[in-house]
């Protein structure tokens, strides 16, 4: 009995043991998952459509033109995108977080082309990362976990040249939604342009580095926010903000046309090319104007400021203009009378010494006046002794 005891025992213990041994195994299964999915830097899908900016089908399309514009970071609100020049408390600017997901090989982007347009194809792809950062003097190191089929690459802030990157090329497709009925600007990729200086020339010469898709990286501008104005220091937009709601300023270089021409080409002179871009400017404003009838009181307000503007090229008032004439100029007469009698008395002292001292003149004039009298009085008593003589 007592044998059989002994064995009941040790079989209850060695059971135990193995429980125990599966719990452990387990939790010690469990947190290297997580650490494994919090080591992860990626965007997942629902985040990725949750920031995504979606085109409009076709079918709602009823008009669209496609701008490409050139963005000076040293113009308007562009210096948001430009500064902090290098990483710190306020975050990284724009060129910045493209680079570092570019190094993490969780970024894809699209060689520049020489016509500056644009292709998202599969055979545009930039295949080699770091050939790229060759290319543009950029030195880097291979990461940690870096493999040949997905490299990795570490860089210091000050290797990426970010205070050259000066300027964006962006494109910029003007939209006409028959579902919502209006008309909208949405930005659909960007190129960050580098600016070298020549060491002969001494000039700066821009040199388009990538071309790279909006959406795929709103998720992380959505995640930095930044300054706009220098008067009010709190940073209320984001760089997703920036683009979304077109708070930037940029020149236009080209439009999507037949012959793929920019505007340069088609207008070579600086007057014409720049009467171009404020042509193209004006009805992208106002074709959203044009699309519905005016009512009664926009028309009668076109009217009349299209008369007063004739009037006014004539060189004729209305009768009303002539009133408002008329009491202006006796406002100002009734001011200059105010002024006048508006005097200290040093000033009316003064005004009766120059009173005097014109009487003073006055009377010296009446002298000098007398003198011709004189001799008409000669005159008559030489003709009154020739009467006497003949009486």
């Amino acid at each position: 009995m007592k044998s059989l005891r002994l064995i009941i025992v040790l079989l209850i213990g060695g059971l135990a043991l193995g429980a125990n041994a599966q719990v452990t195994k387990r939790s010690d299964s469990g947190p290297r998952k997580k650490d494994k999915k919090e080591g992860a830097a990626t965007i997942s899908d629902r985040q990725q459509s949750f920031y995504e900016v979606r085109e409009p089908s076709d079918a709602d399309l009823q008009w669209v033109k496609v701008i490409y514009r050139s963005l000076d970071l040293t113009k308007g609100k562009n210096p948001a995108l430009l500064y902090p020049e290098l990483p710190n408390e306020d975050g990284e600017n724009l060129y910045f977080i493209i680079m570092r997901l570019l190094a993490k090989n969780m970024l894809t982007v699209y060689e520049y082309q020489p016509d500056g347009t644009p292709k998202f194809s599969e055979d545009q792809k930039v295949k080699d990362v770091g050939q790229l950062f060759d290319r543009f003097e950029i030195y880097y190191t291979e990461a940690k976990g870096s493999t040949p089929k997905a490299p990795l690459y570490d860089f210091e802030p000050a290797d990426v040249r970010g205070n050259q990157v000066l300027s964006y090329y962006i494109v910029e497709k003007w939209e006409f939604d028959t579902r919502s009925n209006r008309m909208q600007a949405r930005v659909e990729a960007l190129c960050p342009i580098m600016h070298t200086t020549d060491e002969w020339s001494g000039l700066s010469k821009p040199y388009p580095m990538f071309w790279v898709k909006l959406n795929d990286i709103r998720p992380y501008l959505a995640q930095q926010y930044i300054f706009t104005d220098d008067d009010n220091n709190l940073a209320r937009y984001s760089l997703d903000d920036f683009f979304k709601l077109n708070m930037y300023t940029g020149e236009i270089y080209k439009t999507k046309n037949m012959r793929n021409l920019s505007l340069r080409d088609m207008f070579p002179e600086d007057v014409a090319y720049k009467n171009a871009q404020d042509s193209i400017e004006q009805r992208l404003r106002s074709f959203n104007q044009d699309l519905w009838v005016p009512s009664l009181d926009v028309l009668q307000a076109r009217a009349e400021a299209e008369e007063k503007a004739r009037a006014e090229a004539e060189g004729e008032l209305t009768e009303g203009e002539e009133g408002a004439e008329q009491v202006e100029g006796e406002a100002a007469s009734e001011s200059e009378e105010k002024t006048v009698t508006r005097t200290t008395k040093r000033g009316s002292k003064s005004k009766e010494a120059t009173k005097k001292s014109s009487k003073v003149k006055q009377k010296k004039t009446k002298v000098k006046e007398r003198k011709p009298k004189t001799s008409t009085q000669s005159v008559n008593t030489g003709v009154r002794s020739v009467r006497n003589r003949k009486k």
